[in-house]
Order: C-alpha cells, then structure tokens, then sequence
C-alpha cells in the first residue's frame, strides 16, 4: 500500500467484463468505467517486510509472489478449495502478499491474486471505484473455479481489498461461490481519519474544499468509499454486515494507522468472527501497515483457513508500535 494515499484515508456489478484475462495485460472494464485490472505473471521473490515488497513492485510492474497464479495447480483433499489474495488501496498483488502468497503455496494451497481497480495509464491499482473493482473480482473467481475445478474459494482481503471482496460476496451473489473470507485490517465501518472526515462532512462544503484542495492521488475515488459514514459502506452494511453461506472473519489491531476508531474493524453480526492481535499476543503491537508481513497474523490467517494444521497458538513476539511505518514512508519517496 502506498503510505501517502493510505494515510489519507485507508483501500456494481458490471456482468459484461468481457473475456476472460489474459496474464498481465490490463482489461478495461464497460465503456465510460474508468478502472482496470490484470492478472499479473512476473514472478519475483518472496519478501518478509511490506517496504521491501513495495519497492520491489515498483520496481517490477506486473508481478506476482512465487507459487501465485500458477493455472496449472490442482486443489488437494486437504486444501480443497484455492485461496483468491486481495490488495489494498493504492497498491497491487505483489506489494501485499509477498509473504502470505507464498506461504501459502508453500503449504499446498492453490493461490491466486488479481491487480484489481487501476486508473488507465496510472502506477498501481486499487484507486477507483469499489463497485467496479468488485465486478472485477467477481469475474476472477469465476475463473480461478474454472481453472482449478473447484465449487468453492477461500478468499483473504487486505485493507480495501477486504471490503471489495465483502460487497462481491454480499451483494454480487458471491457467498455462493466463497467459503471463508478473512479481512485484515478491514475498513469495516470505514475510518474517520481521527475525526477530520466528520468535520470535513459536517462543514458546508468541506468535502468540496478537500477535492479540491488536496492532489487528487490522495482523494481516489476508493478512499472517499472507506469514510465512515460513505454511502457505499451504509450500502454494504445496510440491514446486515455478512450473509448466509459465507463465514466472516476479521483480524485487526487496536493501533491501527489508518481505521480509526478500531472498533469500525469489527463486523457486528454476532456469526462473525473478530480477533484482535493485541488482545492475543498483547506484546505484538503491529499497525494496519505491517499486518500482512507480521508473522503472528500470518499464522492466524493460515489457523484460520485449516485449523487442523496450525499452531497453537502462533508464536507470540514483542513488536513494538509504529514499526515498518517510517521503512514504508522512505520507500515511497526515495
């Protein structure tokens, strides 16, 4: 995730897409949809920080971690079901699964991820709009189940891309088609930015004034959907935050950087699932940035994914808060 857009803020249906992808060539969506998405094929090394992941994703557009999108990969009876990555805002497939990604695969999961949501002619993906992106990823899973022959995936979303993966499956049919999802970090109820964007909201004309105020890379389309309180989020969560035939959970942090208040991590049907990291493991103190290369919440998700074949519980280390903050500011400007 690119620090100075997710520190701003945080990351319908379209049925014509058109063909399925071809690796690494972008696929606009709908004439007059300004979004998108690929499915990248360059394979890079694994990383174990997010700074050097994003640098290296900078650095090497289009790709993919090691044992991701391999079409050739056949579920198991012990993993039946592939597991489908989702980024965050502002980011791409490389930038925040090049430790989970590859793990994954490591452990015998078939795994895919998709560059989702990117604005034409732009560096990275993630920034328009939400409905579109879910469409997006609607289109993905479909082809994921007809490359691997399977009913079903499981599907773990990143920041943004947890709440694009909720709207696919709450309101694009996916519960059909998804056994788990699992949001990290996830904007559930959206963030205040520590109280400006209800300010901004109750003042006669201050979203207007911050549109055009600040650069337009800092106020996507896709941030203004994370603000608590966006009509796309009173939509998502309007009558019930999860649906039947699908089973919710969160992982967050109460330090986290970005969703503020925390509580706004949570889902609020009680079939959810909530884990907080420093409820668990009090001495880790990980933040929205580091948590997809923190390894206690790299084990949680593969706990939570087959809890038959994980630790009990993860190995519980000191972290202290803030770190990978400044690593991820240098990387974006240097």
């Amino acid at each position: 995730m690119r620090w100075t857009a997710a520190a701003a803020g945080m990351g319908l249906a379209v049925s014509m897409l058109g063909a399925p992808v071809a690796a690494a060539e972008e696929v606009p969506d709908l004439p007059g949809a300004i979004s998108v998405w690929q499915v990248p094929d360059r394979v890079g090394p694994a990383h174990i920080t997010h700074h050097d992941a994003a640098r290296y994703a900078r650095q090497h557009p289009g790709s993919v971690p090691p044992g991701v999108n391999d079409y050739t990969c056949t579920p198991t009876a012990d993993h039946p079901r592939p597991v489908v990555l989702v980024h965050g805002t502002d980011s791409n497939a490389y930038s925040d699964w090049a430790a989970l990604g590859p793990r994954l695969a490591g452990s015998g999961y078939c795994v895919f991820a998709l560059n989702y949501g990117g604005e034409p002619g732009g560096d990275n993906y993630g920034t328009e709009d939400m409905t579109v992106s879910a469409g997006q990823l609607a289109q993905f899973v479909d082809e994921v189940r007809d490359a691997t022959a399977a009913a079903e995936v499981d599907i773990v979303g990143y920041s943004q891309g947890a709440t694009v993966a909720r709207f696919y499956v709450n309101r694009l049919g996916g519960a059909a088609a998804v056994d788990q999802w699992i949001g990290l970090a996830s904007p559930t109820y959206g963030g205040t930015l520590f109280g400006l964007v209800p300010v901004l909201e109750q003042t006669p004309g201050g979203m207007q004034w911050a549109r055009e105020a600040i650069p337009p890379e800092l106020v996507s389309p896709a941030l203004e959907q994370q603000a608590q309180g966006s009509s796309f989020l009173d939509d998502l969560n309007g009558g019930a935050d999860t649906v039947p035939g699908t089973r919710y959970t969160t992982i967050g942090s109460r330090l986290d950087e970005v969703i503020q208040p925390a509580t706004n991590i949570a889902l609020r049907d009680g079939s959810a699932t909530n884990l907080m990291i420093g409820d668990l493991c009090p001495s880790n103190q990980s933040g929205h940035f580091r948590m997809p290369y923190d390894e206690y919440t790299v084990e949680l998700v593969m706990g939570v994914l087959d809890p038959a074949q994980a630790p009990a519980p993860p190995p519980c280390t000191v972290v202290p808060a803030g770190t990978g903050v400044l690593e991820m500011i240098l990387t974006e400007k240097f």
